[in-house]
């Protein structure tokens, strides 16, 4: 039987309908995408066993730390049911030492049809195609990679998970605006989704959800004021940052994790201030706009004024050091202020070089001073 190439988790949850599983001797979830990972083995058990009722006794789940003891498990999926229907599943979670602990059995396992048995369901971290149990799986089981390819369009994917399993339609902005409030976390963004499914009007059909709601229903009001505080430190409000970052450092929210969603903002700037810097000849964008979708900035008009009139105040001097200070804010969070007041000055600080008090000049459209 020759190899084939891993399944995709996120194209097998979004047409989970069409998808055909042949269940083999052992099925491998590989990733480091927890709501990837849940998922599927949530769709796994409804197609090895549909009826609810055999669910308590067909599927069992061990946890692999501290590693379960293999003989349990083996002994799991091998007994046969005589009158069910189900088949039955042997899970085991955070399996990676489990694989250690017992990789020639699951190669002699995989290697094999599965016959009247049941399956063996492998949750990994990491799962190297140039092993030999990998090789067996791809002859005769199942691997399936629960993770986000490198270039993968997430904003499309996400649409139509939105539709398939919320029922409702984004826009392609609000699908950018989700991913870029969430930092990319699948697990929150299903949450906002959920919420928002919610909040959506009876009768408004199949109407598209625009950006602007992403603000009021998609984010807890921690995240809601993580934003403000980074809407405002780029606009150049020093006063109003530092207020909200003290609510957030108060409320018990990590520094590190405050610095990397801040980050993940001001490089699009810095990033947008470069390609506004460079020579007509060598690719420089016809104007800001441009620019700043060049750099990441979501494609809806809030979004782009937003981002506009912040590298506005910051000018294109301060705008081309943001990587300098975010790196110098990274090493002072890891070092000796990782906690307490100095994390809270470290990043006060950086407010401080963003404020509109600070400004050395309006950067033009051109992008050159």
């Amino acid at each position: 039987m020759p190899d084939t190439p891993d399944q995709t988790a996120l194209d097998i949850l979004v047409q989970a309908d069409d998808w055909r599983f042949e269940a083999p001797a052992v099925v491998v979830l590989h990733g480091p995408e927890p709501f990837l990972a849940g998922r599927l083995l949530a769709l796994l058990r409804e197609r090895l066993c549909p009826d609810e009722a055999d669910r308590a006794w067909a599927w069992r789940e061990f946890a692999g730390e501290p590693l379960p003891d293999p003989r349990d498990v083996f002994d799991e999926a091998a007994t046969v049911p005589l009158f069910a229907g189900a088949t039955r599943a042997a899970v085991v979670r955070n399996a990676d030492a489990f694989v250690s602990a017992t990789r020639e059995r699951l190669e002699d396992l995989a290697g094999r049809p599965r016959g009247g048995r049941g399956v063996v369901i492998l949750e990994l971290r990491t799962f190297p195609a140039t092993t030999r149990l990998a090789k067996a799986v791809a002859r005769q089981g199942l691997a399936i990679d629960a993770s986000i390819p490198q270039r993968y369009d997430l904003p499309k994917w996400l649409r139509r998970w939105a539709a398939a399993r919320h029922g409702v339609q984004l826009a392609g902005a609000t699908a950018e605006r989700l991913l870029e409030r969430l930092g990319g976390d699948l697990g929150q963004v299903d949450q906002a989704l959920a919420r928002l499914a919610a909040a959506v009007a009876p009768g408004a059909g199949r109407a598209e959800i625009p950006p602007e709601a992403v603000d009021g229903l998609a984010a807890t009001p921690a995240e809601q004021t993580a934003w403000g505080m980074i809407d405002a430190a780029a606009a150049g409000d020093a006063r109003k940052a530092v207020a909200l970052l003290a609510a957030l450092l108060d409320g018990g929210e990590s520094p590190i994790a405050i610095a990397a969603q801040l980050a993940s903002v001001l490089r699009r700037l810095s990033s947008a201030a470069r390609l506004l810097a460079l020579p007509a000849h060598a690719g420089r964008p016809a104007g800001m706009e441009q620019a700043l979708r060049e750099a990441g900035v979501a494609a809806w008009p809030k979004a782009l004024a937003q981002a506009r009139d912040a590298l506005t105040q910051l000018g294109a001097r301060r705008a081309r050091r943001l990587p300098v200070w975010l790196l110098e804010l990274d090493l002072a969070l890891k070092g000796e202020a990782a906690r307490g007041l100095r994390a809270r000055l470290a990043i006060e600080r950086l407010f401080c070089r963003l404020s509109r008090q600070l400004a050395g000049g309006a950067l033009p459209q051109g992008g050159r001073r």
